[in-house]
């Protein structure tokens, strides 16, 4: 089953419909509708949304949760114990509909049930700016509750705000996806603050004392300075181009 075929079961379930019932509001035939929840038929975004819409999915509670992050990173049937409960609904309805439906009051769950599983494997990541404001957010996927190893709440993606970077391919726009970092690592783009201003700077440590920030724009520009008056806020792992 693909993931999409997945997360248009699920709906499916959730709303106890059946092949034939999706099927018939669609406008399309019950072997369509089942071949698509198996994974072996390709179907356009724009199918796919009317399909899901048609069987009452409530589109993203959030604006950053698009069917296209869904369906390209979720398997809802592994993530998302609920997915089997409600499946069971479907073979013991009255036993099974007590069961979740106390576990949903309880749990205060809201939403759909592809909403609740992205949610254990996706997070949304604040994009900030040069003042260290949220001016947008992205999703990253969690791996084993870490994002690039690191604490999820800790990461976030630095807006770059100038070129000052730009002969190590990183120019303005562009976003860095920086983990914290609270002392200099030798080779890494780190975002610190120096002389009460932050910047984007490739790091090289002379020893235990000084470090050479780094900065190409027009020219390569090289300065030495102590450890002590420079503070290291977190450390770049990649970065997301700014496409003119």
């Amino acid at each position: 089953m693909s993931r999409l075929g997945d997360l248009i079961r699920t709906e499916r379930i959730r709303q106890k419909l059946t092949p034939k019932q999706v099927a018939r509001k669609c406008g399309v035939s019950e072997s369509y509708i089942m071949a698509v929840e198996a994974g072996t038929r390709i179907i356009g975004d724009d199918q796919a949304r009317r399909i899901l819409k048609t069987i009452g999915l409530r589109q993203q509670n959030e604006a950053e949760f698009t069917l296209d992050d869904i369906a390209s990173t979720v398997d809802l049937a592994q993530v998302q114990p609920s997915v089997r409960k409600v499946v069971q609904q479907q073979i013991q309805p009255k036993e099974a509909e007590k069961v979740a439906s106390t576990q949903e009051e309880k749990q205060g769950i809201a939403g759909s049930i592809w909403l609740d599983a992205l949610q254990s494997v996706m997070k949304r990541v604040p994009v900030m700016n040069a003042v260290m404001k949220p001016v947008a957010w992205k999703l990253e996927p969690v791996d084993q509750g870490r994002i690039e190893g690191a604490n999820p709440d800790k990461v976030f993606y630095y807006l770059v705000p100038d070129d000052s970077m730009r002969g190590f391919r990183i120019c303005k726009g562009d976003l860095v996806l920086t983990v914290p970092a609270q002392s200099p690592v030798d080779g890494a783009i780190m975002l610190i603050t120096w002389k009460e201003h932050r910047y984007l700077r490739k790091i090289k440590v002379l020893n235990d004392h000084e470090v050479m920030l780094q900065s190409y724009d027009r020219e390569y520009e090289a300065e030495t300075v102590s450890i002590h008056d420079v503070g290291f806020l977190s450390r770049g792992v990649r970065v997301v181009m700014e496409l003119n």
